[in-house]
């Protein structure tokens, strides 16, 4: 039985970062609009978005090796990494804007300074890393990254990761200060306690069961209230279907054309925690390895610094492994359920271009805790198996899709669907997904609400100063936007503190 039936202006689904950027965006566009929010779960910020479920990398392609791909003549193409750190310096405005404007406080439960490394091991990853770090360091984006080949300067930098090293392989990393760790569970948190300040309702424990288009051109959802058993309808003119993996089924249910030919690929994956508090206090870095070939760009090895609940962590992985889940707390027949008649021969067309990789997933779910602790040793030559804990990550959807490139072709990032006429917008895919909410939802809002973008644009200037200008082209105003960024998110006083830690570090044995 039905026993609520009601209408508003939008309905987000799902209570994760995207939501919550998205949310926050449009009350301060729009304040006089009505917003509701549906989430399966208890609370916001449990599922991709949860700080034990992803890396908590500020992405800003300042160490992740998979966005400066080596061209065919030995170049090193830079774009995509100078798009991703655009990218994170909206994010880094908006934020700012937030804490400024006291609708956020305590920066720091959310976000913290932390250097971002890279570390190649091998003559020919060696040379990659010197070509990445010149193409790099002349950008005004990157400016102040450092590079070594020096063991001693390494085992400053990184002691936990050169101590006990007996490889006689070139080695070398970059390092640049002007990086974050960040805590996106807590920051999608203050937002919906903000948004929650603002009259927006958020309906928890509320399952989204079917989206369909009423003959008034709304969008009727049918939702089970799991709280009180009852099914409840409600109609918005606009949706959106933020529902991390989850959202793949229900922007299926929709019959959009743009929803055709689209599938989906699960991707789990486990973080090795660290155990050992003095272990914990001698490393102070994000540091990025190359994936293994034939590995997912998401299962990048890398050693991670991280602040939850004020408290600094040391996780290694990711591990990846298989699920057909497509939410932590999803179906197994997830997978099977989002194979639909139009999506059929793209999604078989990715299966057999994809067999290594589906090899390679089965082979790093059957791995042991020992054979972990090996791939762990490469990184950390010392670690014990009794210093480190296994936890489970959350499940990432990877988008595919017929593309230039071929049929159920595999995508990798982040991205938006939209209806030709904006009613609805669902966001699919992963990484570098939550660091650059801001930007992405600001596609969402300029793709679906055309008409209103003409008068919230000078709103969108004053959240965002450098909104529909390329920082790298403009050095000056990029170094004044990270100045200020930086006071109001308190990361200018904590990199003294930083510093300090990194030089105790630089005197443990481990």
């Amino acid at each position: 039985m039905s026993n609520r039936q009601t209408s508003t202006d939008v309905i987000l689904i799902g209570a994760g970062i995207m939501s919550a950027t998205l949310g926050t965006l449009l009350k301060e566009l729009a304040p006089d609009w009505d917003i509701k929010v549906f989430e399966k779960l208890d609370k916001s910020g449990e599922e991709s978005s949860n700080e034990w479920n992803n890396a908590g990398t500020g992405h800003a392609a300042l160490c992740e090796l998979n966005y400066t791909p080596e061209r065919s003549d030995g170049s090193i193409d830079i774009s995509k990494a100078i798009n991703v750190n655009e990218q994170f310096q909206i994010s880094r405005q908006f934020w700012s804007y937030l804490v400024n404007s006291n609708l956020i406080r305590n920066p720091q439960d959310f976000i913290m300074p932390l250097p971002h490394m890279s570390l190649v091991q091998g003559e020919d990853n060696v040379k990659f890393l010197k070509k990445r770090f010149e193409a790099l360091s002349n950008n005004p984006l990157f400016q102040g990254m450092e590079f070594s080949d020096n063991p001693e300067k390494l085992k400053e930098w990184i002691p936990v990761i050169m101590n006990g090293r007996t490889s006689a392989q070139p080695i070398a990393a970059t390092k640049i200060d002007s990086g974050t760790d960040v805590n996106f569970g807590a920051l999608t948190r203050m937002l919906f306690d903000h948004l929650n300040n603002k009259n927006v309702e958020i309906n928890y424990e509320h399952q989204v069961e079917d989206i369909k288009r009423t003959s008034d051109g709304l969008w009727e959802l049918k939702i089970w209230n799991m709280e009180t058993g009852q099914i409840e309808r409600h109609t918005a003119k606009f949706v959106f279907i933020g529902g991390g993996g989850g959202s793949l089924p229900l922007l299926q249910k929709t019959g959009i054309p743009e929803s055709k030919h689209i599938g989906g690929f699960p991707v789990s994956g486990l973080f090795l925690v660290c155990n050992n508090p003095e272990i914990v206090e001698q490393h102070h870095a994000k540091v990025y390895g190359k994936a293994a070939v034939g590995a997912p760009p998401m299962s990048v090895p890398h050693l991670d610094t991280r602040y939850i609940d004020n408290k600094k962590s040391l996780l290694f992985g990711p591990f990846a492994g298989f699920s057909p889940k497509f939410l932590k707390t999803g179906s197994n027949m997830d997978l099977i359920a989002s194979v639909k008649p139009n999506n059929v021969f793209t999604m078989l067309a990715a299966g057999a271009k994809n067999m290594s990789l589906t090899k390679y997933l089965i082979g790093q779910v059957m791995l042991s805790k020992e054979k972990r602790i090996e791939e762990l040793r490469e990184f950390v030559p010392n670690a014990k198996s009794e210093d480190w804990d296994i936890v489970v990550a959350g499940q990432r959807v990877q988008v595919i899709k017929d593309t230039e490139a071929g049929m159920g072709t595999l995508q990798f990032g982040t991205e938006v669907v939209s209806a030709a006429d904006g009613s609805v917008a669902a966001l699919l895919g992963a990484s570098p997904g939550a660091s650059t909410a801001v930007h992405v939802m600001l596609q969402v809002i300029k793709k679906c609400f055309p008409e209103q973008l003409p008068e919230w644009e000078s709103k969108i200037k004053e959240m965002i100063p450098s909104y529909g200008i390329k920082l790298a082209e403009n050095p000056d105003l990029f170094n004044e936007i990270h100045a200020s960024t930086d006071k109001a998110l308190g990361l200018s006083e904590s990199s003294e503190k930083s510093e300090k830690e990194l030089e105790m570090a630089g005197q443990g044995s481990y």
